[in-house]
């Protein structure tokens, strides 16, 4: 059954009649295609999107070929061998839109069906030459007029892109897409224009030319292949001319560079895909573009689009016009190419502009196109658009155009476009004025910035003093000021400087702070930079003020003196003290600074070499500092116990004065400490006693000179063994006696101590 899509009716009764179409069965016999193109999209790694954009003759063409999916098929360039199938579903469906909807017609309507599905481009996509992706799919609109037999032609899309890999290294890119095209019809004998320039991801460049559309291996027999066959793709035969009247010049056949008869014929621009044609023929043309990608001058893929173009006999639409009057009155016209308007200070920076249409009921808008510069355009102080030649509307438009004041041109001559534009049908017609002008902005004086902080320079400051001055700025023609603070080879907040700010008057005024402490001295002198700056028409304008500080910084060192810390033994050696158990030592120092600096007092322990600390509460010392402003003093107190013997190293207690300023000096003192241990002789092993020879000598075996106990330092035991390892004796006397065995032999003794130390030796028994 026949059908004819009309643009009326309600968005709910379109949509109801799609979901139908989609609902028949099998792919039909149908002419709908209008044309398309394909894209392919990097995602990221190995993701791809492919997508197919086929543009359906909504007016005329069958709703059962309106597919829910279509297949692409991806084959490798050069050997044409086929790498994968993917299925596309149709994942959106809407109209291409008029470039002006008021010159819709219900029998020119196109939709776009995008069939897309996310892919994966492994490494092994790597052969130099590249790949093709196709879709075949039958019949274009039967009522082309420039090809032969429409009905049973078919429309193969073809895509081209790179390998993902290329010499060795990943070579990721995105397909370029075409600019959407538009449902807009041309005017017979008029001149149409549309912008088919696309856009590429990867910034590669790209170069337009028209090209014979594809046909393909598809007919009305099998519209809608399984999958695509392998290139080449047979193109579609152009129509011979028609035979022309008696007497008349034989008529230009087409080709694939003339594909719609006009004069001119259809031309792509090469480098922005600007197509024009004025066609001399009524019909319906298809046509076919091709857009080519290139990267560092190598060609790496290629986009076809095919589309058609309706010419109608249109109603007559006269170009508007217009006139720039420079003068605020008088009807003295600027005359393009002979004039030159001379913007100043002070004169007039305004221009009249007057636009009409011959045509009743035209509604006219105005535009700028700057031509060879870019920056600030006019304003129109009035309106830019209304109707003429209507009931209750004039017959002619005024509009007026103002340049900014700040506008310069820097001695070149600017050339602008005054553009007035009808809402005529298919594409509006428009007159152009270009305007030269040079625009000198209004004469600027540099801003004036000043402090109180005296005249003397530099500033000199000490540590802990708090300065503070204030900053002016102040500008001749008025403009607002604003003020800055830097630091030459510093940041003025690193060292707690600030600047505060505000509008006094026609004065911008700041107040600096800053209270000096220690970080200022790492960048000693300070040149501190305060800028008034001005911006006007945009350009900054700046003068700069510099204030140099510099921080006087003197520390003398601290005196520390001490009262009973014995001298030390000789030159480089730490006084030593020596104190018996149960003794108590007390030592005093102070400390005392001229330049009134904070002090403090400390005492740390810590072993003979320095190597390991020890705590002084656990040896019975302590240490109580009174801190202070110019005066520090201390008491260390010692109280001998064994807590302090048995941490069995020498001690050394330092005492240390330090200042509290930027760049601290201390003093220092050691003491040596030891406690006395009872005397003791050297240690005699005796190793005979004769218990039975009546002399009364060495009858008992004793060790007299053993160490004394002394704090931690414990006798524990001693014990006899035979020589067969046999224990015959033990004691824990210190004083113990054996007078041996009752038989003669060697014996072998063994004496510990609780700090560890072990004696042994052996005793010979003589009966």
């Amino acid at each position: 059954m026949p059908f004819r899509f009309h643009l009326a009716g309600s968005a709910r009764s379109a949509f109801l009649l799609l979901a139908g179409w989609l609902l028949l069965a099998g792919p039909a016999r149908a002419t709908h295609i209008v044309g398309g193109e394909m894209e392919l999209v990097h995602n990221t790694g190995e993701s791809y999107t492919l997508l197919l954009n086929l543009y359906f003759d909504a007016a005329n063409g069958s709703p059962n070929a309106l597919d829910a999916d279509l297949t692409a098929s991806i084959f490798e360039k050069g050997t044409n061998r086929r790498m994968m199938n993917v299925l596309l579903p149709l994942v959106s469906n809407t109209f291409v839109n008029y470039t002006n909807p008021a010159c819709t017609l219900p029998t020119l309507s196109t939709r776009k069906l995008v069939y897309s599905r996310n892919i994966l481009l492994p490494s092994t996509y790597s052969n130099p030459q590249g790949y093709y992706v196709a879709v075949e799919r039958c019949c274009r609109n039967n009522a082309i007029s420039n090809i032969f037999n429409p009905d049973n032609a078919a429309q193969a899309f073809y895509l081209e892109f790179p390998a993902v890999v290329r010499r060795g290294a990943p070579f990721i890119d995105s397909t370029p897409r075409i600019f959407p095209p538009l449902a807009d019809y041309a005017c017979l004998n008029e001149l149409f224009y549309y912008d088919f320039g696309g856009q590429d991801a990867d910034g590669d460049s790209l170069v337009y030319d028209l090209i014979t559309p594809l046909n393909g291996h598809s007919d009305a027999n099998v519209p809608k292949p399984a999958a695509a066959q392998p290139a080449p793709y047979a193109p579609i035969t152009w129509l011979p001319p028609a035979p022309t009247a008696p007497g008349a010049p034989p008529r230009t056949p087409l080709s694939e560079q003339y594909q719609i008869p006009g004069a001119p014929t259809l031309q792509i621009d090469r480098a922005t895909g600007r197509l024009t044609v004025r066609p001399t023929d009524l019909g319906l043309f298809v046509f076919g573009v091709r857009c080519a990608e290139y990267r560092r001058g190598e060609k790496i893929g290629e986009s076809r689009r095919d589309f058609q173009l309706m010419v109608l006999a249109c109603a007559i639409n006269t170009t508007p016009s217009l006139v720039v009057l420079p003068a605020p009155t008088g009807p003295v016209a600027y005359r393009p190419g002979r004039d030159t308007l001379r913007l100043v200070t002070g004169g007039n920076r305004c221009v009249r502009v007057r636009f009409t249409d011959q045509d009743p009921n035209s509604r006219l808008s105005l535009s700028l196109s700057p031509v060879n510069f870019s920056g600030p355009l006019p304003n129109f102080t009035t309106a830019t658009s209304g109707a003429v030649r209507s009931p209750g509307t004039p017959d002619t438009l005024t509009a007026t155009l103002c340049f900014p004041d700040c506008l310069d041109t820097r001695g070149q001559v600017y050339l602008l476009d005054v553009v007035v534009g009808d809402d005529g049908c298919s594409l509006p017609k428009r007159d152009t004025v270009r305007v030269a002008f040079t625009a000198t902005p209004p004469p600027n004086s540099p801003p004036v910035v000043s402090s109180t902080a005296g005249p003397g320079r530099p500033l000199r400051v000490r540590i802990g003093d708090l300065v503070t001055f204030d900053v002016l700025g102040t500008d001749p023609d008025n403009d607002a000021v604003r003020l800055e603070m830097a630091g030459q080879g510093f940041n003025p907040v690193d060292v707690g400087a600030t600047l505060s700010q505000g509008t006094d008057g026609a004065q911008q005024r700041g107040r600096f702070t800053w209270r000096v402490d220690c970080r200022a001295l790492k960048s000693s002198p300070l040149n501190f930079q305060f800028t008034a700056t001005t911006t006007p028409c945009n350009l900054r304008d700046a003068t700069t003020l510099s204030v140099p500080i510099v921080v006087d910084y003197d520390n003398h060192p601290p005196v520390l003196i001490s009262t009973n810390i014995p001298p030390p033994a000789g030159p480089g050696l730490i006084p030593l003290k020596k104190l018996p158990l149960g003794d108590q030592y007390v030592a005093t120092f102070v400390g005392t600074d001229v330049d009134r600096d904070g002090l403090t007092l400390t005492a740390t322990g810590s072993s003979a070499d320095g190597n390991e600390g020890f705590d002084l509460a656990s040896a019975g010392m302590s240490f109580q500092a009174q801190n202070g402003t110019g005066v520090a003093t201390g008491t260390f107190r010692w109280d001998v116990t064994c807590a302090a013997a048995n941490l069995r190293q020498d001690l050394v207690v330092t005492f240390q004065l330090i200042d509290a300023t930027c760049e601290p000096v201390g003093q220092v003192q050691r003491l040596r400490l030891q406690v006395i241990s009872p005397d003791s002789l050297d240690v005699k092993l005796y190793n005979i006693i004769t218990p039975n020879d009546g002399d009364n000598l060495n009858k008992e075996f004793r060790l007299p000179d053993l160490p004394p106990n002394f704090c931690d330092a414990q006798f524990i035991a001693i014990k006899i063994f035979s020589r067969w390892g046999q224990q015959v004796f033990e004691s824990k006397d210190r004083g113990f006696r054996w007078p041996g065995q009752g038989t003669g032999g060697v014996y072998y003794y063994y004496v510990t101590y609780t700090d560890g130390r072990r004696f042994r030796g052996w005793v010979e028994v003589v009966p």
